[in-house]
């Protein structure tokens, strides 16, 4: 036996290393239980997925997929990309008893280039979104890219905050796009923003189906 092992093949110390870390780690897991124990509140959330990074629709098409997963029914609205062939909307149509998938937009603003045509979309998206939210049996709703259409001014920004405001309590609505404003921030459960780091599209990369759509 070296001075650098021990019998066991170990290094040394490395029985103290193990419990130590033994130790440390049943401390981390009674604090977590003890924090675990005081969350007893179950509620519809709604959750804004906002910033420059790419991920805001990915992430929200992962809650849907997971609620699918657990046998609930959801419902979807796109507000801009409904011109958009996205793998996503193949996917969940795939699951027609669970899942009301609505692209109600015509593209971006500068596609269609009719800020009336954009309005009577949006506001028909938003018609959409209302009825799916108020079906009781849908527990999850996704209004994808509303931010977009709320920074544009084609709906009323008070309105559709106060409507999400007052949603059915036990319904979560998750809100993506760019420039989340400050009000629907303030209201929401849960706002994550996106920060990009590095984009493929700087250097020349078109968008690509299985990454962007």
């Amino acid at each position: 036996m070296t001075e650098e092992t021990h019998e066991d093949g170990g290094e040394p110390g490395g029985e103290d290393v193990n419990a130590r870390h033994a130790e440390k780690m049943a401390k981390k897991k009674a604090a977590r239980d003890r924090m675990l124990a005081g969350k007893t509140i179950e509620k519809g959330l709604l959750i804004v997925h906002t910033g420059k990074g790419k991920g805001k629709s990915t992430a929200a098409f992962g809650m849907v997929l997971r609620a699918v997963g657990h046998g609930m029914r959801v419902g979807v609205v796109q507000f801009v990309k409904g011109k958009w062939a996205t793998g996503e909307r193949t996917v969940l149509e795939r699951f027609p008893d669970q899942v009301e998938f609505h692209a109600l937009g015509e593209g971006f603003t500068w596609e269609t280039q009719d800020r009336e045509r954009d309005i009577a979309s949006a506001r028909a998206a938003w018609d959409a979104a209302k009825r799916l939210i108020e079906d009781p049996e849908i527990r999850m709703v996704l209004l994808d890219e509303l931010n977009i259409v709320l920074r544009y001014g084609y709906l009323p920004l008070e309105e559709v905050v106060d409507y999400l405001r007052n949603k059915p309590a036990d319904t979560h609505v998750i809100v993506t796009g760019r420039n989340a404003a400050d009000e629907l921030i303030e209201v929401a459960d849960l706002v994550t923003e996106m920060t990009m780091v590095k984009h493929p599209f700087r250097d020349g990369v078109k968008a690509q189906a299985g990454i962007e759509f």
